[in-house]
C-alpha cells in the first residue's frame, strides 16, 4: 500500500518537474530570441556574421537542466525566431545558428555535469568554445556557405568578395575561415562564456526556486 502511494507521489513529482522544466526552457528560449535581436556586426567579418549573447540563456539552461535541456532551449530559440521573422536565408542561417549553438553548449554542459564546480564550468566553456570554432570552420567551408550560395543562385566567390570588402585579408575560402569565421566564433564563445560565469549562480537560484528544489 505504502509502495503504491509512494510510486504515485513520485510520478506526480516527476510530472510536475517536467512541466516546470518545460516552462523554464521556454522562458530561456524566449530570452535568447530577444538577445538575438540585439546582435551587432563585427568589424572584421562579412555582415551576416553578427555578434549576440543569445547562447547565454541556453548555457544557463544546459548547466541547470543538462545538455538535452540545452538542445531543447536552442531549438525553441530557433523556432520562435522563425515564427517572428520567418527566414531570409532559406533556413541556412537558422540551421547554422542551431548547430553552432549546440557545438558550444553540449560539450560545456556534459563536462560541467560530470562535476559541478567552477573549475568544471570553466573547462567546459573552454572546450565548448573551441568545439564551436572548429565545427563552425568546417561547416562554413563545406556546407553552409556553399548551400547559401546555391539557394540564392550566386557563386561562392561572391560571398568571398563581400568579405574582402570588409576585411582585405580575405581572398578565398581558406582566408575567409581563418580571418572571419574563426575569430568571430572565438570572440563570441569567449564573451558568452564570461557573461555566463558572471551571472549563472544568480539565475540558477531563481530556476531552482521555480523548480521547487
Amino acid at each position: 500500500m505504502n509502495t503504491t502511494v509512494n510510486t504515485k507521489k513520485n510520478q506526480k513529482t516527476s510530472s510536475l518537474m517536467s512541466i516546470r522544466s518545460l516552462i523554464i526552457m521556454t522562458m530561456l528560449g524566449t530570452i535568447s530570441v530577444i538577445l538575438m535581436k540585439l546582435a551587432i556586426p563585427v568589424w572584421f567579418a562579412p555582415p551576416w556574421y553578427e555578434l549576440d549573447l543569445s547562447e547565454v540563456p541556453v548555457l544557463i539552461g544546459a548547466f541547470t537542466l543538462g545538455p538535452i535541456g540545452g538542445i531543447i532551449i536552442e531549438m525553441i530559440k530557433i523556432l520562435l525566431n522563425l515564427v517572428i521573422d520567418f527566414t531570409i536565408t532559406a533556413g541556412v542561417g537558422e540551421t547554422a545558428n542551431f548547430l553552432m549553438g549546440c557545438s558550444l553548449v553540449v560539450p560545456a554542459a556534459i563536462i560541467y555535469h560530470r562535476n559541478k564546480t567552477l573549475k568544471s564550468a570553466i573547462k567546459g566553456l573552454i572546450v565548448g568554445t573551441f568545439s564551436m570554432v572548429i565545427i563552425a570552420g568546417l561547416l562554413n567551408a563545406f556546407v553552409l556557405l556553399p548551400t547559401y550560395a546555391y539557394f540564392f543562385k550566386m557563386p561562392v566567390d561572391s560571398l568571398i568578395e563581400t568579405g574582402s570588402k570588409i576585411n582585405p585579408a580575405i581572398k578565398n575560402m581558406s582566408t575567409m575561415i581563418f580571418y572571419a569565421v574563426t575569430p568571430f566564433n572565438l570572440l563570441k564563445g569567449s564573451l558568452v562564456s564570461i557573461v555566463t560565469l558572471l551571472i549563472y549562480k544568480r539565475i540558477r537560484r531563481a530556476i531552482n526556486t521555480i523548480m521547487g528544489i
